[in-house]
């Protein structure tokens, strides 16, 4: 699968307009992709395994989109079968008031994932350039009013880039999603969620509310991608009306991206190949 073409490393001239929110790649059969998608999340198991043996590197697998775009399937039917004890999911929602007694930052960084290990954030710090930026939130985030200025979201966008560029430097790789739901299709799953009962506690009315301010939410992520895509810290726009699409385009993606760190199981010397031995002679003589 070609995933370049869903690849953005250099926002300057990115423009969320020029990217399909439905698309179906390769695929002329939904099972097809399944298919793929099923060997992909192979892939990611045995590479997060020999990730978690080496003790290096560290995978942030970060969602965002609006609601109803299927952040929560992608991530359980991506990484069904991936051990667990390997994978932390952590939901990032309003923040709480020991959270905002802190800099934007704190409570991520009190879930990033150990080394070996893939975290996976539901929403993120991105969220601080989001809805914050889109209901004006930033006074009520206790930063002294001399730093509350024209340049805010400029600065926020630089200390992002620096901060993911820091955590690269550290042996930590971040895989970004931004599933592109269109407006319709959000329309469609909101009201399904209305009509079928069992998908009734997924509906909230500030669904609702959220969604009359759809225009301002697509300028601001639209300036979130050009202000912090890069080459190292690229960005993914998954179309997302078909979601069995943006499943299997986010395994292939996060299977290219583990396999090409090159984990391998460490290597055993001579020493440790000896007390190996003499343990096989000692179950064996049992």
């Amino acid at each position: 699968m070609d995933i370049s073409k869903y690849r953005v490393s250099n926002g300057s001239d990115f423009v969320l307009a020029d990217y399909a929110t439905r698309d179906r790649g390769p695929y002329k059969k939904k099972t097809h992709a399944l298919k793929d998608q099923k060997a992909n999340t192979a892939i990611i198991a045995s590479e997060q395994d020999k990730m978690y043996a080496q003790d290096h590197w560290g995978v942030i697998i970060l969602t965002q989109a609006m609601d109803a775009a299927g952040k929560d399937g992608l991530i359980k039917h991506v990484l069904t079968g991936v051990n667990p004890l390997g994978t932390q999911v952590f939901s990032f929602k309003q923040p709480s008031a020991e959270e905002l007694d802190h800099d934007y930052l704190w409570r991520i960084n009190q879930r990033l994932p150990e080394r070996g290990r893939i975290g996976i954030f539901n929403r993120s710090y991105y969220e601080d350039v989001l809805v914050v930026k889109v209901h004006n939130l930033i006074a009520s985030s206790k930063l002294p009013d001399q730093l509350i200025t024209d340049d805010i979201w400029d600065q926020r966008y630089r200390q992002i880039r620096d901060y993911e560029r820091y955590l690269a430097e550290n042996g930590f790789i971040i895989i970004k999603f931004f599933l592109n739901v269109s407006k319709e299709e959000q329309k469609e799953r909101f009201l399904s969620r209305i009509d079928n009962q069992s998908k009734n506690w997924k509906f909230s009315t500030a669904d609702v509310r959220e969604r009359g301010h759809w225009d301002e939410y697509m300028d601001a992520y639209e300036k979130a991608i050009q202000n912090t895509a890069t080459e190292d810290n690229p960005w993914y726009i998954l179309p997302a009306d078909r979601k069995w699409y943006a499943r299997t385009l986010a395994s292939e993606i996060i299977a290219k991206r583990i396999s090409a760190l090159g984990n391998k199981y460490p290597d055993v010397g001579e020493e440790k190949l000896a007390e190996l031995e003499i343990a096989r002679q000692q179950l064996e003589d049992e």
